[in-house]
């Protein structure tokens, strides 16, 4: 069982640079394998962009996988987002890992130029031209619908060859079978129920199965939104109001978070592992650093180990 964090991005009052060093030192000492942000480029909540935290964090760590999931790569240009990745890959001596997903639903993709009609499309060729630049060939040539690339020079590489592992974020079945065949690793969203990622484990599977894909080799994990309390009722308030600061009032998310006593937490996690989590990505919804750094203490000290 692989075991993640998340990573303080709230800069309600600025960003606590040493209150950040001293979490990442911790989740290092800890013995976390990796730390992640998310993407919110339009939302509520003042999160710094990830790629851009993560090049910092690069420089205050040594072991952790600095981790982004998911970034909504449609809303990107695939060769500045290329170089961008490759860059933290570089500054982080090849320890990043990269989520990506098309979209969706209520996108705002008209404010970034895109086509709601053609988004899927844009998605999966910008995926491939990314791909393509981070190839071992010094001239990249691409043709698709919307790009045409000829014998463009494109240096450097990433240090991860032949890129940083692709963690696919998908819920729908179509989805699924995209991220089976583009990507190396899959993440259940935290905004999802873990019967919703119960029922899209079986479709990874299957998908796994059916494109003769090495199921050894594809990581199957989840972010979950927790919050640890000796007073249930409190934690679930605490846990509530984390939610809706990332997310306002978005439909039903108030079903989706871990909260309670650490025996409380415990019984959650562990049914997302029997739901067929192999990495558990633990995310705290605190207010600040200080209450993110609190609950992953907690977390270290009187849940993980009871996990088995």
């Amino acid at each position: 069982m692989r075991l993640d964090i998340s990573l303080p991005q709230r800069a309600t009052a600025g960003f606590d640079a040493e209150g950040t060093r001293d979490y990442l030192a911790r989740a290092e000492e800890l013995g976390f394998t990796g730390g992640w942000t998310l993407e919110q480029t339009i939302g509520p909540s003042p999160l710094l962009a990830p790629l851009e935290l993560l090049a910092w964090a690069a420089g205050h760590t040594e072991r952790l996988r600095l981790g982004v999931a998911v970034l909504v790569t449609t809303l990107h240009d695939p060769l500045q987002l290329a170089s961008a990745v490759t860059a933290v890959d570089h500054l982080s001596h090849g320890r990043l890992d990269l989520g990506v997903a098309p979209g969706g639903g209520t996108r705002k993709f008209a404010a970034f130029g895109i086509e709601p009609s053609t988004f899927i499309r844009t998605f999966t060729e910008g995926l491939e031209l990314m791909k393509a630049a981070w190839s071992d060939e010094p001239k990249v040539t691409y043709r698709g619908r919307f790009r045409e690339v000829d014998e463009l020079p494109i240096q450097p590489k990433p240090a991860q060859r032949p890129h940083p592992p692709i963690w696919f974020g998908a819920n729908a079945p179509r989805a699924i079978a995209r991220a089976v065949r583009h990507g190396d690793a899959f993440l259940g969203a935290g905004s999802s129920t873990t019967a919703a990622f119960r029922q899209a484990v079986t479709t990874v599977r299957r998908e796994l199965d059916e494109q003769g894909r090495d199921a050894e080799a594809f990581t199957i994990g989840k972010r979950v939104y927790l919050i640890v309390d000796d007073d249930a009722a409190r934690a679930r308030e605490r846990v509530l109001a984390g939610l809706r600061r990332i997310y306002g009032g978005m439909a039903g998310i108030d079903a989706v978070p871990v909260s309670g006593t650490p025996a409380d937490v415990i019984r959650g996690l562990r049914e997302v592992i029997d739901a067929g989590a192999e990495m558990l990505l633990l995310n705290p919804v605190g207010e600040d650093v200080a209450e993110d750094r609190e609950q992953m203490e907690r977390l270290a000290a009187e849940v993980i180990p009871q996990l088995g």
